[in-house]
């Protein structure tokens, strides 16, 4: 009896520290923990005994992710554990617009071999050249667009 409150114990309190650990180790652990400690109940005390200790081990679980994921986030504690910030900025430059790029003269701001980036009246645009190879600071013509930059050929 006593190794099946240690191992749910155990694993109750894993699964809580499963909030300070990155990863899903503890939980792993904790879970594995609790079901050990169902599978002893079972032997000793057989199949009453077994589903007794599973549905407290359900109910344990139950209650322990209930802690984790709803009270503890309100609670000032557990505000500080969770960003609460978000970021506006973008990682990309805004796409390019069909209308307002193709026809116009572009500038090699890298190499095109044959991906690059150009600027077009000011704005960096990830750029392809099918001709290949263009130095930095080419003149070139936009001829087109695919899905994400624009399609450059020598002026």
């Amino acid at each position: 009896m006593n190794a099946i409150l240690i191992l749910f114990l155990l694993g109750v309190m894993l699964l809580a520290g499963e909030v300070f650990m990155p990863g899903a180790v503890l939980g792993i652990i904790g879970a594995l923990c609790m079901a050990a400690g169902c599978v002893i109940s079972f032997i000793q005390f057989g199949t009453g005994g077994g589903t007794a200790a599973t549905v407290l081990a359900l109910a344990l679980l139950s209650l322990t992710l209930y802690i984790e994921l709803v009270w503890l986030p309100k609670t000032r504690f557990g505000k500080k554990l969770i960003v609460q910030s978000t970021i506006s900025a973008t990682s990309q430059p805004a796409l390019a617009d069909k209308e307002n790029v193709v026809g116009k003269t572009a500038e090699a701001v890298t190499a095109l071999v044959p991906s690059g980036y150009v600027l077009v009246e000011g704005r960096r645009y990830e750029a392809f050249s099918p001709s290949g190879h263009i130095g930095k600071g080419a003149q070139l013509r936009v001829t087109g667009l695919d899905n994400f930059r624009l399609i450059v050929t020598k002026s």
